[in-house]
């Protein structure tokens, strides 16, 4: 970078230079003509104060190009010190990384023209830790139950040891406008993890108020509602803001949801995948649902971030993220298709036609439907107690056998513990006894008419309902007490005289 001096050579000059001129008029003339010396002097105090205001903002530039010299140096020691541990990660060429220049968001978000600041962070908290090997991005909304963020939180932190905290750095991006709302998460933050913010381990953004652009006039597609359509398309948003501020932080980012649970030793074990590629890789997953555990190299992140703005409005993340390993490693499916073959992620059950319902917050795509039906495993958002998973039949049947399975071989720890099956008697008159006295089964009856058929052991109920029972109008599998993990239905059978 080239220091422009020259303004501070002219200012020096003058200053010397303006008694001799003086001294010299004066002797020329006697003295005599002075209003031609005061308009010389005029005119050279203008000189002398220009000069002086060029000076004034060279030196203003000189002390921002010190303080980028000092964050550059800084990072270069963070760097050695960061990469001392006995399983190393592997060093990249990072002269390769070109940042996406920031006028291209103006070409996919054309209303952050008018608003030239929206595509700079509020950074509620952060110390600007550079020079790491892994970033994790957390984004985080205002939810209408309970918030697992400081849970999360705990369990990223809970382990690591001094070195670890110290090459990582943890980014929550409250994907929200609301500043109260944004400054409450920080100050919780702040209040529950103290040492890990003084540290800069831990940082908190937020976008700028008008970031975002109209999202109540987008197209429909896949099926999806307007709300849905609306909410993948706001996701898009937040994902490409996070993963740009945290690109130029660390050596790997990985990202990561505000309502998880960590594994013990999940840097070690990302660190030692990471040193097993014998290949070059784009994407290493940790997770095979969603977008959820996914590794990127920082320095692919501009290219992966202009790609979702691209096409932030058409489809779902996780989709366009198949659709970029299509174009830039030829034909990903493949080997997907071949884990799919080992590891069954699901199972296939004819179900009898029936209203499905859940007061669960679903992930993505995978829905009730698609578990039901066969085609997917149901994935949702760590349950609390009252939640419900409800199948209520077009027509009342005689059901046999039932069974649930919860979980699935990527994610064995996401299964239904506290919670129990409960049917719904067709016959009003049953109802109306189990309310009014209690059950004549050798079931326990709740208060709204359902009876208590079964529970989930390790994540599995499976069992055969009395045929004294009658005729049944719904299943309902309810929640009994919060879970710190998320929820996978991925088997669903229910027998019936008629399957």
């Amino acid at each position: 970078m080239r220091l422009r001096r020259g303004p501070l050579v002219t200012a020096l000059c003058l200053g010397v230079a303006f008694p001799w001129l003086w001294l010299a008029a004066w002797q020329g003339s006697g003295g005599n003509d002075l209003d031609m010396y005061k308009t010389q002097l005029l005119e050279l105090h203008q000189r002398l104060l220009y000069a002086e205001k060029e000076n004034k903002k060279r030196s203003h530039e000189l002390s921002n190009v010190l303080g980028e010299i000092k964050r550059v140096v800084a990072k270069a020691v963070n760097s050695t010190t960061n990469h001392t541990d006995g399983m190393k990660w592997k060093v990249l060429n990072l002269t390769r990384k070109l940042p996406m220049h920031l006028t291209n968001m103006y070409c996919y978000l054309p209303h952050l023209r008018e608003y030239e600041e929206s595509i700079f962070p509020n950074v509620v908290i952060g110390q600007q830790r550079t020079g790491v090997s892994l970033v994790m991005g957390i984004p985080t909304v205002k939810r209408e139950k309970q918030s697992y963020l400081m849970n999360t939180l705990h369990s990223l932190l809970y382990e690591l040891s001094e070195e670890q905290k110290n090459d990582c750095v943890i980014i929550i991006f409250v994907a929200e406008v609301d500043a109260e709302y944004v400054n409450s998460v920080a100050e919780s933050v702040r209040t529950s993890f103290p040492s890990e913010v003084q540290s800069g381990v831990l940082e908190v953004i937020s976008p700028p108020d008008y970031y975002y652009p109209d999202l109540s006039n987008l197209k429909k597609t896949f099926g999806d509602s307007e709300d849905r359509v609306r909410w993948r398309t706001k996701q898009n948003l937040d994902y490409s803001f996070l993963m740009l501020y945290a690109q130029p932080k660390g050596t790997f980012y990985l990202q990561l949801e505000d309502d998880i649970v960590a594994k013990p030793e999940y840097i070690q074990t990302i660190k030692n995948f990471v040193a097993e590629q014998s290949q070059e890789w784009m994407i290493l997953e940790f997770s095979q649902l969603g977008f959820i555990g996914k590794l990127f190299k920082s320095e692919d992140l501009t290219l992966i971030v202009e790609f979702f703005l691209m096409f932030h409005k058409d489809k779902p993340i996780d989709w366009l993220l198949d659709h970029l390993l299509w174009v830039k490693v030829c034909n990903p499916e493949k080997d997907r298709d071949k884990d799919f073959g080992k590891n069954v992620l699901h199972k296939a059950h004819k179900n009898p036609p029936a209203k499905l319902d859940t007061s669960l917050r679903i992930f993505q795509q995978y829905t009730l439907e698609k578990v039901y039906e066969g085609n997917d495993c149901f994935w949702a958002l760590a349950p609390v107690a009252g939640d419900y998973i409800s199948f209520t039949f077009l027509e009342p049947l005689i059901v046999e056998k039932y069974l649930f399975r919860s979980g699935n071989i990527e994610h064995p720890g996401d299964k239904l513990f506290n919670a129990t099956v409960e049917v719904l008697p067709a016959d009003e008159t049953v109802r109306k006894e189990l309310v009014d006295k209690g059950s004549k089964f050798n079931y326990p009856a709740t208060k709204d008419g359902y009876l208590k058929i079964g529970t989930f052991e390790n994540g599995i109920s499976e069992g055969s309902v009395n045929l004294s029972v009658g005729k049944i109008q719904a299943i309902r599998l309810s929640v009994n007490s919060d879970s710190p993990v998320w929820a996978i239905l991925s088997e669903v059978f229910i027998k019936t005289s008629e399957n």
